[in-house]
């Protein structure tokens, strides 16, 4: 049975002073007590409040000491900050690494590859992830027996690959297939997930799950009737009624499965939830939301937007951007989505755009601090002639002979016998010569 204890009481004093990194109230000895963002918390450390009601997490006692990584890892899927007491000397490095921490979300992503040399490895991983989810699709139709622990390699190897460049996996993200919704939905989902939460400074052990989280969020809707998915226009109160269970069937069949981590089935149960408590299937309040379930809805969202569906077009990513915006502190948690959008930016990569000279480029990266001018190949000159491809970040333009150039419009794929698909295959074929 499991047993709770109550927390210490805290004065209304120690309250007031609990800041991110300043000291909550003065301990015997050289103990301290502080307010931590979740990802910077150690095992050893006591931990004496959370951000929501300790009834709220999966953990045995209120008010507790960390003795595992998975202890912590279970409140950094839940939290975003809790308050913890430890010896000074063991949080002064941490408390050091604050500003750091804060300041994550303006750097871009790290990369240790180059774009070109990491596209082959992004395309396996693709590729045989999405050969996976299609198996999961055909095994659900046919009534067989799920083996959905089989996708954790397949998601490791694209973790790989977003901690090597992302930019790689965004652009495999960026060819989509009208008619394949279901099964890249599912994949970009969790490549962006991933990557997002890498942005966020989560740890990497915790890409796999939180990748996992993101590719069966919507399984549910494999047992949605194929009228109602794929219905060419407006579903009627009924047909919405049925499509929301996908939330409570994904859950369900989640839950069957005891290898996989209880945070994916919570996710797949909560990602329509909202921050104002207005969503489905519980209307929970805001402090009822997983960590994990807030950032997959804002990804979610983002790339059944962009996404051309069998009944409407896509919208365009700033479009999307500006509705996550406008939507923050209502629908989508309001930091979480700031953040998104720096990560994404305007103009994500993968992107064919024109330039103020005329130009046409591909997006290779973007810059959180410069959602505007990200970096660019440029493959056609002002007249709309190949010319052999240059990478240029439109946000440090220091050549004194050259234009200065802004992105004037985004282009469709395929626009001036442009694709992304065509070249990455380029890219791939002189990786491939390069090497012989």
């Amino acid at each position: 049975m499991w047993f709770r204890r109550k927390p210490d009481k805290l004065s209304a004093a120690t309250r007031r002073s609990e800041q991110p990194g300043q000291r909550a109230s003065p301990l015997a000895g050289t103990l301290k007590r502080v307010r931590l963002p979740v990802d910077l918390i150690r095992p050893g450390m006591k931990v004496v409040k959370l951000d929501r009601p300790w009834t709220e997490v999966p953990v045995l006692f209120q008010g507790f000491t960390l003795h595992s990584d998975d202890e912590a890892r279970i409140l950094r899927q839940y939290c975003d900050w809790v308050v913890v007491e430890d010896k000074a000397e063991r949080l002064a490095p941490i408390l050091a690494s604050l500003p750091a921490l804060k300041q994550k979300t303006s750097q871009p992503l790290t990369e240790t590859r180059p774009l070109e040399q990491e596209l082959h490895r992004a395309a396996d991983a693709w590729n045989r992830t999405h050969k996976f989810i299609e198996k999961v699709i055909r095994d659900i139709e046919q009534h067989n027996e799920l083996e959905l622990a089989s996708a954790r390699p397949l998601i490791q190897s694209c973790a790989e690959s977003v901690k090597a460049n992302a930019s790689a996996m965004f652009w495999m993200a960026r060819i989509k297939t009208r008619d394949a919704y279901t099964a890249e939905h599912s994949l970009r989902v969790a490549v962006f997930t991933m990557a997002f939460a890498r942005f966020l400074g989560l740890p990497e052990e915790d890409l796999e799950v939180v990748g996992m989280c993101g590719l069966l969020h919507d399984i549910g809707k494999l047992r949605v009737p194929g009228e109602i998915l794929n219905k060419p226009g407006p579903l009627s109160p009924s047909e919405h009624a049925v499509m929301r269970e996908h939330t409570t069937l994904g859950h369900t069949m989640l839950k069957q499965d005891s290898s996989l981590d209880p945070i994916i089935s919570d996710v797949t149960l909560h990602h329509h939830e909202r921050i104002d408590g207005r969503g489905y299937p519980h209307q929970l309040p805001e402090w009822q939301i997983s960590r994990y379930a807030r950032m997959i809805a804002i990804v979610d969202a983002y790339d059944a937007m962009t996404s051309d569906r069998c009944y409407r077009n896509g919208m365009s990513p700033a479009e999307a951007v500006r509705i996550l915006f406008k939507n923050r502190g209502h629908q989508f948690d309001t930091s979480m989505v700031e953040a998104f959008i720096r990560m994404v930016g305007i103009y994500p990569p993968g992107s064919l755009v024109e330039l103020s000279t005329g130009e046409v480029a591909l997006v290779v990266s973007s810059h959180p601090a410069r959602k505007l001018t990200p970096k660019v190949e440029i493959l056609l000159d002002a007249n709309k002639h190949p010319v052999p491809p240059r990478v240029l970040d439109l946000g440090d333009q220091r050549l004194p002979d050259s234009p200065a150039r802004t992105i004037s419009a985004p282009l469709p794929d395929g626009a001036y016998g442009i694709s992304l698909q065509g070249r990455i295959s380029q890219l791939m074929a002189k990786t491939v010569a390069d090497r012989s």
